[in-house]
């Protein structure tokens, strides 16, 4: 057992040496790995910290983490102390847990690691159940750290399927499945009712869920298990309901507002509500995240009406549709499948059908790489595919570039990093025009912290770096 206190750099260190699936091929792999045996004995190690906290537990292919990010925000304007854990990070692992929207420090990340590693060694000295994960330990950390700063709920965000996740060792209020789609299939399964199967283990005896699904095999697949755990649906289409309207095309790039939301549960309705976040799939996750606060109120929790409508105005998610400059305006997304593909190309062509669109792209290996460019390339005007640096998953510039030319016939320019791809971008854009910026989280992520150090102005020209590559002769 190490006795040493950790600097703050040797606690990210010591984490980040753990196994992290996050950084590996999805054949590196499979659901053999995932052992929720071993996350119940860190857990119990640490006198089960997560049996003491409320939860609302969300899982989806796409939209848990915004979904997530909504309900903490209505829950604190409602003057809960809110505990959040989503993944992955952007800049600094310690974004994954919050409590009120404020990280753990530092020190708080150094005691907290110093506890863990005790727990850990006792666990991994078992030998049968392998060594914990990264991810595991994190969940691990933050369960401790929120029971630390005595948080009245924790919301959480699935990591991987549900079934198996670290996070279903928790104790839910609410359940939520935002939406089902193919990704991760490797691990989750290759059909939609499958996958379904895995992210509704989420569900517990009598807890209400929260279900955005509406396509018949995999909703049919949540309600047979909801059936057989007595777990109430309310369901998107029938109890829950939503309109969206959003800011059209105009003479000026909309700024501040994304659009505005109606959303109907059961009887009640709550008309107008205001979003700064972009997109028809953003009204959804809205939507989804207020019949989980609604279900909450019903179960005693004191959460007024003008809660909902300042939390929800109050949201941005970043990397989510978001809008990271207006001259010229900038929208990074984390889009990494093809139903978070739709969604964001379906957002950007609603919003900004009259403008100019240029798009920086990167993605993951193990990605629909060519059904992702032959629906995007041919929606904007000029593409920019590159690399992101600080994931091993990344598919390096030369093999995207490679399917680009078999998937469609339209021109795009290569760039070797994030930054050049953005210089190439900003200096081919004029004030009036859109960049986009998706195929990943880690590229938004990238590019996110690239704009976020240099002033708005970056003017220079990087024409000579670029290389225009066109279609196949």
């Amino acid at each position: 057992m190490t006795e040493d206190r950790l600097t703050y750099r040797q606690a990210i260190d010591y984490l980040m040496g753990r196994i992290n699936y996050e950084r590996l091929a999805a054949n590196q792999y499979s659901a053999r790995d995932l052992k929720l045996d071993r996350m119940g004995a860190l857990l119990e190690v640490l006198g089960n910290p997560q049996d003491s906290l409320p939860a609302v537990h969300i899982a989806g292919t796409k939209g848990k983490g915004s979904t997530a990010m909504m309900t903490a925000a209505m829950l604190t304007a409602a003057g809960y102390r809110v505990g959040l854990y989503t993944s992955p990070h952007i800049t600094r692992l310690e974004e994954r847990m919050t409590v009120n929207g404020r990280p753990p420090s530092e020190a708080d990340m150094v005691s907290l690691t110093d506890q863990l590693r005790t727990a850990v060694e006792a666990v991994d000295a078992q030998g049968e159940l392998g060594p914990l994960t990264y991810f595991e330990i994190l969940t691990a950390m933050a369960w401790l750290l929120f029971r630390r700063e005595n948080v009245d709920v924790v919301v959480l965000e699935v990591g991987l399927g549900g079934r198996l996740d670290s996070t279903n060792l928790c104790r839910p209020e609410v359940t939520v499945i935002t939406s089902i789609s193919l990704d991760h299939t490797q691990i989750l399964g290759s059909t939609l009712d499958k996958i379904a199967r895995e992210k509704a283990g989420i569900l517990k005896p009598g807890v209400p869920l929260i279900c955005g699904v509406t396509d018949p095999l995999p909703r049919e697949a949540i309600e047979q298990i909801a059936t057989d755990r007595g777990v109430p649906i309310v369901q998107l289409g029938q109890e829950l309901s939503f309109q969206y309207t959003s800011q059209s095309d105009s003479d000026s790039p909309p700024q501040g507002v994304g659009g505005t939301l109606s959303v109907t549960v059961g009887e009640r309705v709550f008309s107008d509500i205001r979003l700064q976040v972009l997109g028809a799939h953003q009204a959804h996750n809205a939507a989804m995240a207020t019949a989980a606060v609604l279900q909450l109120q019903e179960r005693g929790w004191n959460i007024p009406t003008s809660a909902i409508y300042s939390g929800l105005q109050a949201v941005t998610c970043p990397v989510r549709m978001e809008v990271i400059r207006t001259d010229p305006l900038t929208i990074l997304d984390a889009a990494h499948n093809m139903a978070s593909i739709r969604a964001f190309g379906e957002s950007i062509q609603s919003t900004f059908a009259n403008q100019r669109k240029l798009l920086i792209f990167a993605t993951t290996k193990d990605k629909p790489v060519e059904e992702m460019l032959r629906y995007l390339m041919p929606r904007f005007d000029q593409v920019v595919l590159t690399q992101y640096l600080n994931n091993p998953r990344r598919l390096g510039v030369r093999e995207l570039s490679a399917v680009a030319r078999e998937a469609t016939e339209s021109e795009f320019v290569v760039a070797e990093s994030p930054q050049e791809a953005w210089k190439i971008a900003v200096g081919q854009a004029s004030s009036m025009d859109l960049i986009c910026v998706a195929g990943s989280f880690f590229i938004a992520a990238e590019v996110r912290e690239i704009l976020l150090a240099q002033p708005p102005e970056m003017g220079d020209s990087a024409e000579q770096a670029s290389t225009v590559i066109g279609p196949p002769c």
